[in-house]
């Protein structure tokens, strides 16, 4: 039983992502175009990513709730910006029960607009704020280009909407969430992303500031990965979110919202996939270890099968999600591709010559070959799969920013920029304005992709024009 190789990075870095997550089995094409079928295995992958987010919202004061699936249009049109930018994307219901609608419903992209509605009937004093809300759920944005998890047409998401009393704790409370996402996304996923703020052009339509995480993926292109945004009042005028101070005089609440969608599973493929599939990081990875047993015979099976079990329970009983591989139509040799393409981060093996000398053998799906083999004892197995769990953990992490870091470059002129963003990411002085961001989108297909918050700010000459800088912007070819 063959399986046909992946096409290697190299060659062409989009066949080896659209034909490893079929392969893998992480999604599918739908019947309807620019959707997806999220199989069990992409799916279980996508429970861990909320778990982890969901704790963190939870330990920062948010609850869960849900909003309609279908939004008056009349609502987008509230909030000029907002409708603006995602009338191309919009999909619309116009007949209901075989009746033509006296309102045309639009399915959501996002729900600011229903939730700002909600908002205004539920905040009536300053004693009704903040409100805390994240919702769970699916959107529908129509897409022209697709790629699975990257971008698709329906995709689901975390969408959480905050309303304050004061500008500073919506402004503080945008921060607090961006700072989640790259907890998460460093801490868990293995993804070193770079916060800041995106420029004027590229923030989420109504809103006054958004930020992002980004990451930088395996061909260097850059990836939103989660944002945040501080919406100031923007929303509240448009919906009435309206309370009497302490002063018990009138006041707009100030509202944020923030994002991170199933694009992250998209984000982890592509930072630290190779050309043999997936490698997924542990506190992540759906299966954390394979055990593959091995024997020829019944006779081998029964010495083999009774100490591959008894290990199998104690990785369980530690709370490690742990497969046993006890297929027998396929070779071992067949297994082992097929769990490297699966990304696990840890495969058991155990045969009968293991057995005798109490050792099994444990592969790293990080360290390909044979620097990723090393023979241990049965004795203390928990703790030894652990340590390599962590350490496999990490060192993702370290590869992963060595590789960014790597691609990062500090042009010394326009020239130079234009040279180095078909290559990665021109870190550069900017002095903030349209025309030069068209610029550089125009001669080299780059954008800005963020003004990073971790900068002092520094006296520079934008990379375009010469004039006065401040900060630094990264500019890089995106998804």
């Amino acid at each position: 039983m063959a399986e046909e190789k992946l096409t290697s990075r190299s060659e062409n870095y989009s066949d080896w992502y659209n034909e490893l997550v079929i392969k893998a089995e992480l999604a599918d094409y739908s019947p309807v175009r620019g959707c997806m079928v999220v199989r069990p295995y992409g799916w279980s992958l996508w429970e861990n990513i909320q778990a982890a987010l969901d704790r963190r919202f939870k330990e920062t004061g948010h609850t869960n709730a849900t909003f309609p699936l279908l939004i008056p249009k009349s609502f987008l049109e509230k909030e000029k910006e907002h409708v603006e930018g995602f009338s191309p994307e919009l999909a619309v219901v116009t007949i209901g029960g075989g009746e033509e609608l006296e309102e045309p419903l639009v399915v959501r992209p996002t729900s600011e607009t229903i939730i700002g509605y909600m908002y205004s009937k539920w905040v009536k004093s300053w004693r009704d704020l903040p409100i805390l809300i994240n919702q769970w759920g699916n959107v529908v944005r129509w897409e022209m280009r697709t790629k699975l998890f990257l971008r698709t047409s329906e995709f689901f998401w975390q969408e959480g909407h905050t309303a304050h009393a004061t500008e500073q704790e919506a402004r503080e409370e945008t921060l607090r969430m961006l700072d989640v996402y790259a907890d998460f996304a460093i801490n868990e996923a293995a993804v070193p992303v770079i916060k800041g703020v995106k420029s004027e052009t590229e923030k989420f339509a109504g809103a006054v500031m958004s930020t992002t995480i980004e990451a930088m993926m395996g061909d260097t292109k850059a990836l939103q990965s989660g944002t945040s945004h501080f919406l100031g009042q923007n929303f509240a005028k448009a919906f009435e979110i309206q309370f009497s101070d302490k002063n018990n005089e009138l006041q707009y609440a100030w509202t944020t919202s923030w994002g991170l969608s199933t694009r992250m599973i998209g984000a982890i493929i592509m930072t630290h996939g190779d050309d043999k599939g997936l490698v997924l990081p542990p506190r992540l990875a759906p299966i954390q270890v394979v055990m593959v047993p091995i024997y020829k015979n019944d006779e081998e099976k029964s010495k083999v099968m009774p100490i591959a079990d008894g290990i199998f329970s104690q990785l369980k009983n530690a709370g490690m999600r742990v497969k046993m591989d006890g297929r027998e139509e396929v070779t071992p040799g067949y297994k082992y591709n097929d769990w490297e393409m699966r990304g696990v981060p840890l495969r058991l093996e155990i045969g009968p010559k293991d057995v005798e000398k109490n050792s099994v053998a444990l592969a790293r799906r990080d360290v390909p070959g044979k620097e990723g083999k090393v023979f241990v004892s049965q004795e203390g197995i928990v703790a030894t799969v652990q340590t390599l769990l962590t350490d496999i953990q990490a060192g993702m992490l370290a590869k992963a920013t060595a590789f960014r870091d790597s691609n990062m470059f500090d042009p010394k002129d326009f020239n130079e920029l234009v040279e180095v963003v078909q290559k990665g990411w021109a870190v550069s002085h900017w002095c903030e304005s349209k025309e030069c961001e068209s610029k550089v989108k125009e001669s080299t297909k780059a954008s800005t992709r963020c003004i990073p918050l971790d900068q002092t700010e520094s006296q520079g000459s934008c990379i375009v024009c010469g004039k006065p800088s401040k900060r630094k912007v990264i500019f890089g070819k995106s998804y």
